[in-house]
């Protein structure tokens, strides 16, 4: 039996389909079938293996902030919607979303607090934690998404954003913030 080197890619990603097309592609043009071996790695898997990382480089500020995370899947997992032991994707990001307005809450108070030492800390957690998320939408392209959901809903006043912020909550988890979602809305729908 012949025995091959693989050369392992670990890829993390929050939508898998996507990842798999490119990688056929990759696979395709280079010819590379034979000597690449490829992984995903799931949300809490990758925390894991940050959190190794972390450890081994003595990063303890960065440990804090993925030990918050991996705190945070774990409570997600084990709450009681959750049937099926795997953390939905929208649950994933829904958590990491609350987990940096959190340190950004807590930031301000610091710094309201003239504990600028804290604040920094919180920002700090917050910068590893939005790593985790998926690049968020600038105000152009939120507001062109946000225009195309208020004509699919056919709002026509600010007494029906409820209905537009359902669907753009849906349709924008993770890319956007839901403050910022809202006040486009308000402002369009004025």
């Amino acid at each position: 039996m012949e025995e091959r080197n693989f050369s392992t890619i670990t890829f993390y990603t929050n939508n898998n389909l996507k990842l798999k097309s490119e990688i056929q592609t990759l696979n395709y043009d280079h010819k590379l079938n034979s000597n690449i071996k490829i992984t995903t790695m799931s949300l809490a898997e990758k925390i894991n293996e940050d959190i190794k990382n972390a450890m081994l480089a003595r990063d303890k500020r960065k440990l804090e902030a993925l030990r918050a995370i991996k705190a945070g899947l774990l409570l997600a997992k084990t709450g009681k919607d959750m049937t099926s032991g795997e953390i939905p994707e929208t649950v994933e990001m829904q958590l990491l979303q609350k987990l940096v307005k959190q340190r950004r809450e807590s930031a301000l108070i610091y710094q309201e607090q003239s504990r600028v030492d804290l604040a920094e800390e919180e920002l700090f957690q917050a910068s590893i934690i939005e790593v985790y998320l998926p690049a968020q939408m600038d105000d152009v392209e939120l507001k062109i998404i946000l225009k195309q959901i208020i004509e699919e809903t056919g709002a026509q006043s600010i007494k029906e954003m409820g209905k537009v912020m359902a669907l753009a909550s849906k349709k924008l988890a993770g890319k956007a913030d839901n403050k910022k979602i809202s006040a486009i809305i308000k402002e369009i729908l004025q």
